[in-house]
């Protein structure tokens, strides 16, 4: 697998550690609201790619924290009079509850900052005494000209950055560019105790400290949004590597950003929407659908009408996939043919080529593109006549390869409600009984709800259209 590495600028192949075996961190949400949109690419994006490399037989470490302390945090929670704490034990489970909802795995760990205020003072501790920061005021600070490599990932020296970037005047700093790791109690803060007195971490100095204790000093992959690039993926490096003496991570991933309507999302344009908005207007596995549809590193446009098209192309693989299914409930078991060897064959090959996409930085849009080129075969080669061996074979292989990108795994039954069910069970009743009239009427509210009913000698088929609002 060829991964682009974001320190290099360049695809590079990649190799583990160690054999065998992958150690992941991404950066999570800071918990004091719904995630948005944006946040939820590099969710969607990451989990795909430890799902790919599961499938491939990696044995994958993933960390994604939740930074649960910072100027956010605070005012929100004052404003809503609650402790830090608990906004963010609210918006943890308000997190998992859309993660679920996207299909976003668990990661094996899922760290919280003040979970782990013991190594952040640690590491701020080796630090000081490598000399590379240094205490203020009660605040400590990280010493930019000390690290003589500040500015390798965003590829800008440090001067450069200097120029660029809005620093406030602080006198308390030896340099401008220097960075929190502590800092000095507020009133109205949460604070805990440290060899500086009462205070609380830095931003950047959380992920360090979780990495090293999580996943080791030196690890495979970190990965998170185009804007962590600078300061945030930047610092971390800067302070890990100084404090380790090691590499931080070997490979760097940062996927694109979302535009809404062509514009850059903000709150002030109106076009801000976190995912539990878009999701009662679409659903779910929808937003994923489309979130995959673009190559990881480009940006992206969201828009109704994407959002459409993507539900669209959906419902195409689960239409393949349901027909599949229903047909399969009446198939024989019977030798199989030439034919039906050459078509079990031919599924190998759209394995390669979903393989191939994958493997190529992980181009899930050329990864779904396979995936419809599997629809179409199986829609055109497999018929009613087909052994029973053919059908399981070609369901299992789509479900395979959607569980890879966290799609195709819902049951037909699963997307019926009670009521069209109910609905379904009357009709049966009245074909058994012969009362063709009620089963039309019966037939005709369904479709009027988006559920189309169509008769065949295999049985009763459904296709279920789902109508949204525009956002």
């Amino acid at each position: 697998m060829k991964i682009y590495n974001t320190m290099t600028r360049k695809k590079e192949e990649f190799i583990p550690l160690t054999p065998g075996e992958v150690k992941m961190y991404s950066c999570g949400p800071t918990v004091y609201n719904y995630f948005h949109i944006g946040n939820a690419r590099p969710f969607i994006i990451f989990d795909t790619l430890r799902r790919y490399f599961e499938y491939r037989g990696y044995k994958v470490t993933f960390v994604q924290n939740f930074t649960d302390i910072d100027d956010k945090m605070i005012k929100n929670a004052n404003a809503q009079g609650v402790t830090v704490r608990e906004l963010a034990d609210r918006f943890i489970e308000e997190y998992f509850k859309d993660a679920k909802g996207l299909a976003i795995r668990e990661a094996s760990v899922h760290p919280r900052a003040t979970d782990n205020i013991d190594a952040i003072i640690e590491t701020i501790s080796t630090l000081i005494e490598k000399g590379f920061a240094y205490e203020s005021e009660g605040d400590v600070y990280f010493e930019t000209n000390r690290f003589t490599e500040y500015g390798k990932l965003s590829g800008q020296p440090l001067e450069d950055l200097a120029a660029g970037a809005r620093i406030d005047v602080d006198e308390r700093k030896r340099n401008p560019m220097d960075f929190a790791l502590w800092k000095n109690k507020k009133e109205g803060e949460p604070a805990w105790q440290s060899p500086w007195g009462e205070g609380r971490p830095g931003w950047h100095i959380e992920c360090s400290a979780m990495v090293n204790r999580y996943l080791g000093e030196t690890i495979d992959i970190h990965s998170g949004g185009q804007d962590l690039i600078f300061p945030h993926h930047e610092n971390e490096i800067a302070q890990s590597e100084c404090a380790t003496g090691k590499p931080f991570a070997r490979y760097w991933m940062h996927n694109g950003y979302i535009n809404v309507n062509n514009e850059k999302m903000a709150k002030s344009k109106g076009n801000f929407f976190t995912v539990r908005d878009v999701a009662q207007k679409y659903d779910y596995e929808v937003i994923r659908f489309f979130m995959l549809s673009a190559h990881y590193r480009s940006a992206i446009n969201f828009s109704d009408e994407l959002l459409k098209q993507s539900e669209a192309g959906l419902e195409r693989l689960y239409t393949c996939l349901y027909n599949l299914e229903f047909l399969q409930a009446k198939a024989q078991k019977k030798t199989l043919t030439a034919d039906d060897e050459a078509a079990l064959a031919q599924l190998d090959k759209f394995t390669e080529q979903f393989n191939a996409a994958m493997d190529d930085d992980l181009n899930t849009a050329d990864a779904i593109s396979a995936l419809f080129d599997l629809a179409r075969f199986l829609n055109t080669n497999i018929t009613v006549d087909s052994p029973l061996a053919v059908f399981d074979a070609a369901i299992l292989k789509l479900r395979e390869l959607g569980s890879v990108l966290g799609i195709l795994d819902k049951k037909q039954e699963d997307s019926v409600s009670d009521e069209v069910k109910a609905l379904l069970e009357k009709r049966k009743e009245a074909r058994q009984n012969k009362d063709w009239a009620l089963s039309d009427q019966i037939r005709d509210e369904l479709k009027a709800m988006g559920v189309e009913v169509l008769d065949t000698r295999q049985g009763m088929k459904l296709n279920i259209k789902r109508q949204n609002d525009e956002l």
